[in-house]
């Protein structure tokens, strides 16, 4: 079988909004989860906004001061 007759310039003038918007999507991404990774960083060891902390030794609840 041969292909069939194809005109390139057309086919990329026709998949040229579809790929913007992959490469749309995966820079969005990356930004979220250069955003995510972030914030576990900078928030990671302050305990202040919790109200209880569980002893991952007992298991036991223990309010916070």
């Amino acid at each position: 079988m041969s292909a069939p007759t194809t005109n390139v310039e057309r086919q990329a003038a026709s998949h040229r909004a579809p790929i913007w918007g992959i490469l749309a999507a995966l820079v969005f991404g990356g930004l979220m989860g250069a955003a995510i990774t972030f914030t576990a960083f900078v928030r990671g060891d302050d305990p202040s906004g919790a109200e209880v902390q569980i002893d991952g030794r007992t298991g036991a609840v223990e309010a916070m001061e």
